[in-house]
């Protein structure tokens, strides 16, 4: 199966595992941290960013691919579209299926409000399902949120957006507490006591966990709830803009049937944008953890309506990306195999940053070691570095492995790799949209009756995302979300519906000389082409 070149590289591993599993590498100092950054970490690639010519964030730069999308043409640019007689007519309109737009139909429908729920694939198909490791909360008695919330405000850079971070820690016991009574079946030692685990960068064990599947635990509850209260869920009709009414406030939106293409007309008094994040993108040519509709569509659609981004130069390259074999290139290896003491290990078996260090700072690390120092190993599609997960049962005991990360074991076990025995190759996957949406504490948007939750949000981890808490971002803005649509819903006397925004942005294209071809929201990714370089 494995080349000379390969095998002598796992032998490598091999001979210095017992060392490795004793060593502890020394953490980085800040200033050694920002020099990493700033030399490799993609978000740095001044060359691979593009200033903006239109809308609310114009002259800021945001990933070349974003740009494209953010200054296309609507996909209903130049039709006419009647909105007399609305297809479908509710108080409270939820575009996405995932687990923030789960949480806020449940809450929404728990106000009394009336709920659709419209999702471009099913409902569940999401970034949510696609998560691994845990979720954070400051529940044990050595914790608090207070110190939850300097973890994330530091792993952050000290860009959070305080009100939204401080929102986040404070209610996330909340949250674990409202998951488990839904049926969330978290790991727990037999008294009953949640068992809590280390991510990169937390200075306490407070991430609450579902073996390695927690997100897909979560979704699943979360699915089966909304299920279970009969709100209705629209399948495979994707929204390719928003309405406002002749007031400037969000009023609804238009649908598209994804598989007839029909455009259908959705009015609702409030709108929540729960869409997720850009991983289908492929920004700088990364392969993705991302589901398969991870295509900016909310950013996109509120940004046309004249809602502000906040920090959408920022993306999330999780640092334990699949590198081998090919066939799961880029899925996700959940940073719980590092904190149950795997470390990244180069090619000549040398351990070389800490392996809970937060994730921009291992992803920029293995960049380093091999784009620069040439330690990487060659895989047939690149390089990657060694994820040594046969320390975890050195340090755990035999089975640690199974019971702790079973997915992690049969993802690889697939392709004949036990990684009981043997390191596995990993290298940083595209993995989640830091900036997005500007919120406000209420989850509203800077459009009028358009509010916003989950990854399609910016500014509630700064710069930089801490393990666990995008899981928990979804239950607590989204559940917040769902609430406060619902009460707005109430007290709305709506206009007309109008799509006067999209005529006023195809002229501030044409104004701003943006010459393009494209129509956006992009919906799908386009695999007719390679999208790693």
């Amino acid at each position: 199966m494995y080349s000379e070149k390969f095998k002598a590289a796992l032998d490598a591993v091999a001979a210095k595992r017992d060392e490795n599993t004793a060593y502890e590498p020394k953490r980085m100092t800040a200033d050694e941290k920002d020099a990493l950054l700033k030399k490799y970490h993609p978000d740095y690639r001044v060359d691979k960013f593009e200033t903006l010519k239109v809308g609310k964030n114009k002259g800021e730069k945001v990933p070349t691919e974003l740009a494209a999308m953010l200054q296309a043409h609507s996909r209903i640019a130049g039709k006419q579209i009647p909105l007399d007689t609305p297809d479908y007519d509710v108080d409270v309109l939820i575009i996405g299926g995932g687990g923030a737009g789960a949480s806020a139909a449940i809450e929404a429908d728990k106000a009394g409000a009336k709920v659709m729920v419209v999702t471009k694939l099913r409902m569940g198909d999401a970034n949510t399902m696609m998560a691994e490791g845990g979720i954070q909360a400051a529940d044990k008695p050595n914790d608090s949120p207070a110190i939850h919330f300097v973890d994330a405000y530091g792993g952050g850079h000290f860009a959070a957006k305080r009100e939204l971070l401080s929102k986040l820690v404070c209610e996330a016991p909340e949250a674990i507490k409202w998951l488990s009574e839904l049926g969330v079946e978290f790991d727990k030692a037999p008294d009953g006591t949640m068992i809590t685990t280390h991510g990169g960068g937390t200075s306490r064990k407070r991430m609450h966990a579902a073996k390695d599947y927690s997100g897909a635990e979560i979704m699943r509850t979360l699915r089966d709830e909304v299920l279970n209260r009969g709100i209705t869920v629209v399948d495979f009709t994707a929204a390719v803009e928003l309405l406002l009414d002749e007031n400037g406030a969000a009023a609804g939106a238009v649908l598209m049937n994804m598989e007839t293409k029909e455009l259908l007309i959705a009015r609702a008094k409030t709108v929540i944008l729960a869409t997720g994040g850009a991983g289908r993108m492929h920004y700088q040519g990364f392969p993705t953890s991302n589901h398969y509709g991870a295509t900016a569509d909310g950013l996109v659609l509120a940004y046309r309506a004249g809602a502000k981004l906040l920090y959408a130069d920022t993306l999330q390259y999780h640092p334990t990306g699949a590198a081998f074999p090919e066939q799961i290139l880029g899925a996700l290896v959940t940073e719980k195999v590092r904190s149950l003491g795997a470390k990244l290990v180069n090619k000549n078996g040398d351990v070389f940053v800490h392996p809970l260090e937060t994730r921009d700072v291992c992803a920029a690390s293995i960049i380093r070691e091999c784009d620069d120092r040439g330690l990487g190993v060659e895989t047939g599609n690149g390089f990657g570095v060694w994820l040594d997960t046969p320390m975890i049962e050195k340090i755990g005991g035999a089975g640690t492995i199974e019971k702790r990360i079973p997915a992690m074991m049969r993802m690889f076990g697939k392709y004949g790799i036990d990684i009981r025995v043997e390191p596995i190759l990993v290298y940083p996957t595209l993995h989640y949209q830091n900036g997005g949406v500007d919120i406000t504490a209420d989850t509203m948007t800077g459009v009028t009756n358009l509010f916003a939750a989950g990854e399609v949000v910016g500014g509630i981890h700064g710069r930089n995302r801490l393990m666990g808490n995008s899981l928990l971002d979804i239950i607590v803005f989204g559940r917040n979300a769902g609430r406060n649509a619902a009460a707005k819903a109430a007290a709305v006397k709506q206009g007309g519906l109008t799509l006067d925004h999209v005529t006023e942005f195809e002229k501030q294209l044409k104004d701003g000389g943006v010459e393009t071809d494209l129509c956006s929201p992009k919906l799908l990714p386009d695999y007719t082409r390679e999208v790693r370089s």
